[in-house]
């Protein structure tokens, strides 16, 4: 009788066991805390505000909404929406408890407080009950998920009829030419940095690498769609370098 196989899925590069990949990227995350948000500003230019922004001009957040933001580090979504919805509530999910621990020292958590709350746990087991929450979004999360299929589950589980996911990803910029311009900029500049500012290359050697691993636009598109979410679409950043993928509960 042969002993059934050990599944498997990728950890930037490596083929690592399933089971093993969300204490790696735990590791990841852990590693980097006290420096991530410095190093968002310098790998992307301070670019990734632009698409932040961008996430909220589509998103259009509403005062009495609640706000689950997957995946949420030290809370830069959280803190936006609560900018432009001052009495909603945002729960800042994360499976890192020293990010979350980072994102609660910044100014915004204090003059916020009221309206934030801050968990550490899984994006593919989240412990609220269903139809929780009438927005949910992650940023540059869904990525490092062990199975991407059930975090989207859980997302549509725990959303009301008429919530809305929003997805902001690192994705595949549609120009052969660029993306290897790009991925020359990734592979060359971003770890070396990661050494410069965070003392880590490797966290961020594999950050990169999980990048190309991602599925491209059209194809994450339709793992939304598979979950169950309705009039899925999804909006190019910086010629695809990101995008933004919208889907709803109906």
């Amino acid at each position: 009788m042969t002993e059934p196989q050990e599944k498997t899925t990728h950890f930037g590069n490596q083929t690592v066991p399933e089971q093993a990949k969300a204490g790696m990227v735990h590791g990841v995350f852990t590693n980097v805390a006290s420096k991530y948000d410095v190093m968002n500003d310098a790998m992307s230019l301070g670019i990734h505000r632009i698409w932040k922004d961008a996430m909220m001009d589509w998103l259009a957040p509403r005062n009495g909404q609640r706000l689950l933001d997957v995946a949420g580090g030290t809370g830069d979504i959280s803190f936006r929406f609560l900018k432009r919805a001052p009495n909603a509530h945002a729960t800042v999910f994360d499976m890192t408890q020293s990010m979350l621990d980072e994102g609660q020292l910044r100014p915004e958590a204090r003059t916020q407080a009221d309206h934030l709350d801050w968990i550490c746990g899984d994006a593919m087991a989240l412990p609220f009950g269903n139809n929780s929450f009438d927005v949910y979004t992650i940023s540059f999360g869904i990525r490092n998920v062990t199975r991407i299929e059930d975090a989207l589950s859980e997302a549509f589980r725990v959303l009301r009829p008429g919530g809305r996911l929003m997805v902001l990803e690192f994705s595949q910029i549609p120009n052969p030419g660029l993306q290897w311009l790009y991925d020359r900029y990734s592979f060359n500049i971003i770890p070396p940095l990661g050494k410069l500012i965070a003392n880590d290359r490797d966290s961020y050697q594999y950050l990169v690498e999980s990048i190309r691993k991602f599925p491209p636009q059209e194809v994450f598109a339709e793992m939304i769609r598979k979950a169950g979410f309705a009039q899925v679409s999804y909006r190019n950043l910086s010629m695809g370098i990101a995008a933004l993928h919208s889907g709803w509960k109906i």
